[in-house]
């Protein structure tokens, strides 16, 4: 297996071309753990002056994303239970991080949106990935950055990919 610098390569790493291989896929997995551990590690203190985890920044980055977003769409984009979304929830409103929303039409529906405080927080958070992500993209370059995009994009179901693109449009207030 390939030995994984903790020097930043100008070049990074070439797949042989023989690239389905499983030495080769189980080296882009252990890439993808690495990399994604250290990424999301940067926000980790941040969080930690809050008491709040990783669940909580993903939430809030969502929220963000599609400012009124409905409950049920978060619960789907975090693809986790309803009690679990319940506990996250009830954290970033208790800590004035979200505001609950009563929908326009259909008055049962919550839509969440942040507070300046939550604003305030998730362009912190996102502050810290960006400067990472920014730098492996330019260490890296454009055509090097749409091969992942695409590599990430074939990790994601065929049935998901509408709801992942949707993130792009506003929240519409029904």
């Amino acid at each position: 297996m390939p030995e994984i610098s903790s020097k930043p390569s100008s070049v990074p790493g070439r797949a042989s071309p023989l690239f389905l291989r499983e030495s080769e896929i189980r080296h882009g997995v252990e890439l993808l753990y690495f990399g994604y551990s250290h990424l999301v590690s940067s926000a980790d203190s941040l969080l930690a002056q809050h008491k709040l985890g990783r669940a909580h920044h993903r939430a809030l980055h969502f929220i963000a994303r599609r400012p009124g977003l409905p409950v049920f769409e978060l619960l789907r984009l975090l693809g986790i239970t309803k009690q679990a979304l319940s506990r996250i929830l009830i954290d970033l409103v208790r800590e004035n991080f979200v505001l609950q929303k009563v929908g326009t039409s259909d008055r049962r529906q919550r839509r969440l949106h942040l507070t300046p405080a939550g604003a305030e927080l998730e362009a912190a958070l996102f502050a810290l990935l960006r400067n990472h992500m920014a730098a492996a993209y330019a260490q890296a370059g454009q055509e090097a950055v749409t091969g992942f995009w695409a590599v990430l994009s074939g990790l994601i179901p065929p049935e998901d990919r509408a709801m992942i693109a949707a993130l792009a449009q506003p929240a519409r207030e029904d």
